[in-house]
């Protein structure tokens, strides 16, 4: 199955260490061979990069590698995959619009006889059952509120939606509105909140070293949440099943 990457911020910071390993499974380190992208909230907009081609030979993906782009919120995903063929309308992280704002969703995993009907508001582009998924929560989230609910509305709504989905296979996803990085697991998801006194961290897929301490503030905090563990010198926490999780600010809020 796919691999997800996602990031929440106090301060707009950069997702080279974390990416520079993630990518490596995008054809070295694991099989996820099928395309990969992603997306960096920045104030109101939204900077996304797809590719259909492997992470490991993507010209893009060097170029996000080497390229600083700081973002409070940042969903990555690399895909192997099952429904939907290998084209460009079919890459992870998806991106639209509900009550004035962006919206990015990517998923892991395989939901069986997943056909639900749309009112027309949302329509998949592609053919995969993630995408029909992501429009599905919109479509829901609009019929139940008029703007967006506070958090607490919104993650409670969310988590219904979610174990509603997920009665139809494995369900693992994150998604943000560029306030918040919600994240839903099934299966498998872990991740970690760096925040002062900082250390040095080693990538598991490929042989990096940072010290945090020369990159980060005393009041900086950044959570990252994974599918694997992207570290062997941290401590990462396992996201529990069938909860909805809301990061906000780089730490954990429910």
């Amino acid at each position: 199955m796919c691999q997800l990457l996602g990031m929440n911020c106090n301060v707009p910071t950069d997702i080279c260490f974390s990416f520079e390993g993630f990518c490596e499974r995008g054809g070295t380190t694991d099989e996820h061979k099928d395309g990969w992208g992603i997306a960096f909230f920045e104030d109101n907009g939204c900077r996304s990069f797809l590719d259909p081609n492997p992470s490991v030979e993507s010209s893009v993906s060097t170029l996000i590698r080497n390229y600083p782009i700081k973002s409070r919120n940042v969903i990555s995903h690399i895909r192997k995959a099952t429904y939907g063929e290998v084209k460009l309308e079919n890459t992870h992280p998806f991106t639209r619009e509900l009550w004035g704002r962006y919206w990015v969703f990517a998923h892991n995993g395989d939901l069986h006889d997943f056909q639900p009907d749309f009112s027309g508001a949302y329509e998949p582009v592609g053919g995969t059952d993630s995408e029909r998924a992501f429009c599905l929560i919109l479509e829901r989230l609009k019929r139940d509120f008029r703007k967006m609910p506070p958090s607490e509305l919104l993650g409670a709504s969310l988590q219904q939606i979610a174990e509603d989905i997920a009665k139809f296979g494995i369900f693992n996803f994150m998604l943000s509105n560029g306030e918040c990085l919600f994240v839903f697991c099934t299966t498998k998801l872990s991740y970690i909140v760096r925040q002062h006194p900082f250390s040095t961290a080693s990538l598991k897929d490929k042989d990096v070293t940072i010290d945090f301490r020369e990159h980060a503030a005393p009041g900086d905090r950044v959570a990252v949440i994974a599918t694997e563990p992207l570290t062997v010198d941290e401590t990462w926490i396992d996201v529990p099943q069938k909860k909805l999780l809301i990061f906000q600010d780089g730490e954990l809020m429910v």
